[in-house]
């Protein structure tokens, strides 16, 4: 038994090393966050919202649709549409500080889902994506939180990889209502899986 309790310590401790030497992370499991029929695990802040045809549709307003729960490192994955023909806005946030006293949306950190700007996050060095969302049509996100650092897909392909987000350990993770000037959006398929 004591060789047994050895062998496992030994086994654990180089599991711990190799993590050090590669920076893998180990994932949950992944989780919907959205049930196709309402908006339960979300808080709906300063915008209006609903669930159509097993999607959210942000209806109208400026503010955010926020998961209920906090994450710390974690995989995002959703789809999304802009229904506006053109100059569509709206994002996801992370990391951010959920006072929103006086302002409709925080300030950090915006994966931008803005006609032109899509996918690029202001404030995160090299964080920019050029040319892999397609307009008027349905496009997937995957987005990678682990520590300081972050990356993107779209549709499938690597976006970008940068490094630099602050220090904000937990945080909720929103869909933007940027309705008045960047049109409604639909999202569906919906998934989070939190990293260790």
């Amino acid at each position: 038994m004591k060789k047994l309790m050895l062998a496992m310590g030994v086994a654990a401790g180089l599991c711990g090393a190799a993590w050090a030497v590669t920076g893998q992370v180990t994932a949950g499991e992944r989780t919907s966050l959205f049930d196709g029929t309402s908006l339960t695990g979300w808080k709906v802040l300063r915008c209006e919202a609903a669930v159509t045809n097993g999607m959210i549709l942000i209806k109208d307003g400026n503010g955010l649709v926020q998961s209920e729960k906090t994450y710390g490192d974690f995989v995002f994955e959703c789809e999304w549409k802009a229904l506006k023909p053109d100059k569509w806005d709206s994002g996801i946030y992370f990391r951010y500080d959920p006072n929103l006293v006086g302002k409709p949306w925080p300030k950090r950190y915006q994966a931008n889902l803005k006609q032109g700007d899509e996918g690029n996050v202001s404030g995160l060095n090299g964080a920019t994506s050029k040319g892999l969302f397609k307009a008027h049509d349905w496009n997937t996100l995957k987005l990678t939180v682990h520590g300081t650092h972050a990356e993107l897909e779209v549709n499938g392909k690597l976006a970008w990889k940068a490094d630099g987000l602050g220090s904000v350990a937990d945080s909720h993770i929103a869909l933007q209502a940027e309705v008045p000037n960047g049109g409604q959006h639909l999202f569906k398929n919906i998934f989070i899986t939190e990293l260790k």
